[in-house]
């Protein structure tokens, strides 16, 4: 991944005597999710049917979509975090990008968006979440849209995130849960921000691999908009919080079907490996792994520390029929758009999800 030119030092480590958010983190980013297996029986299932709600929670895609009996759908979706970087700025950037994930993974174009804010005010000052807001808006103009408003409490630690309307034609809405046998999977980011940041709060990683991580983070994921014009795209969902084997297994089950990843294609940021090596795995890996090791065959302890990794604003998970692999990545390589090709959808096995260990690389 490119380094962009920045301010390096303000997102490794904030001025002497600042507070750092990420001490009052339980759990960094999306790592802070429930797990799945809790989540289930949380949310449970929709009780009363309607018509017009195209999707629920029934195949726990990324978003609700209403029809407005026009040809469009309202999506609607909202997402917060704990801190998972130091600099307030950048905590309200990546928080923003992730919330506006959830749009674009549905083939949506986001309209507005609202803030969900919770602050120690006694702890952090009002000046430190006013830098957290600035970050969100710049976020919302790369995306076209305006911050809106919202609502703030005070919490015992730092939450932030927004909830957020977009728009999609439901010709071009894509789910997680439509997903064809003989389809090749790809990604758009490479994995590893759960490691790194975790890394970052052990005081092991370098303040390039954090302004990597940063960068991947704060990426807005708009290639999803450009996915809904793809017929070949099946299905597409966002890697966040339940790591890639998680997201995976969702639109395995939610579609009948099975897949095969090879573990040698999934990209990952600089040093992932190296970190692993040194301790730096988040807790949400661990509460990830639990919940679905039942639904995976072939994960090695490598392997399960890279693919159970909690993301936050992770890449987009698609699935291209495999009869325009070659038409789907000329159409990224055009677009100037990251792609990995990581395996293939197949047909429903006793598990949804095998990983192999053997492959090219990537």
């Amino acid at each position: 991944m490119r380094i962009k030119p920045g301010n390096v030092w303000s997102i490794f480590a904030p001025m002497s005597g600042e507070i750092k958010l990420t001490q009052f983190s339980h759990g960094a980013g999306c790592g802070c999710k429930l797990s799945p297996e809790v989540l289930s029986k949380i949310i449970g299932k929709s009780s009363i049917p309607n018509p017009l709600l195209l999707v629920g929670n029934d195949t726990k895609d990324d978003a609700v979509v209403y029809n407005l009996e026009d040809g469009t759908a309202i999506i609607s979706t909202t997402d917060f975090i704990t801190p998972i970087v130091d600099d307030p700025f950048d905590y309200g950037r990546i928080a923003a990008a992730n919330a506006l994930s959830d749009v674009y993974a549905m083939g949506g174009t986001p309209l507005v968006a609202i803030a969900i804010l919770g602050w120690p005010i006694e702890k952090l000052s009002a000046e430190q979440a006013s830098k957290v807001l600035e970050g969100a808006r710049v976020v919302c103009a790369d995306a076209k849209i305006q911050l809106a408003g919202g609502h703030s409490i005070d919490t015992p630690e730092p939450i932030f995130g927004l909830a957020v309307t977009g728009k999609v034609e439901i010709v071009n809405l894509k789910k997680n849960s439509t997903a064809k046998v003989g389809s090749a999977l790809y990604l758009t980011k490479p994995l590893g921000v759960g490691i790194i940041t975790t890394a970052q709060k052990k005081g092991l990683s370098t303040a390039e691999d954090l302004q990597n991580a940063v960068e991947s983070m704060t990426k807005l994921n708009t290639e999803g908009q450009k996915f809904s014009q793809l017929d070949y795209v099946n299905a597409m969902t966002d890697v966040t919080g339940f790591g890639l084997l998680g997201h995976l297994v969702e639109m395995c089950e939610g579609s009948g079907v099975s897949s095969v990843i090879q573990e040698k294609m999934v990209p990952l940021l600089p040093n992932v490996q190296k970190y692993i090596k040194e301790g730096a795995i988040p807790g949400g890996t661990k509460r990830n792994w639990k919940s679905y090791q039942d639904k995976v065959e072939g994960v090695t302890d490598l392997s399960q520390s890279i693919l159970a990794d909690p993301q936050t604003n992770g890449g987009l998970l698609v699935s291209v029929s495999s009869i325009h692999e070659d038409d789907f990545e000329k159409f990224c390589a055009d677009q100037e758009i990251n792609f990995y090709r990581i395996g293939s959808i197949v047909d429903k096995r006793e598990r949804p999800v095998y990983v192999k260990s053997t492959g090219g690389g990537g």
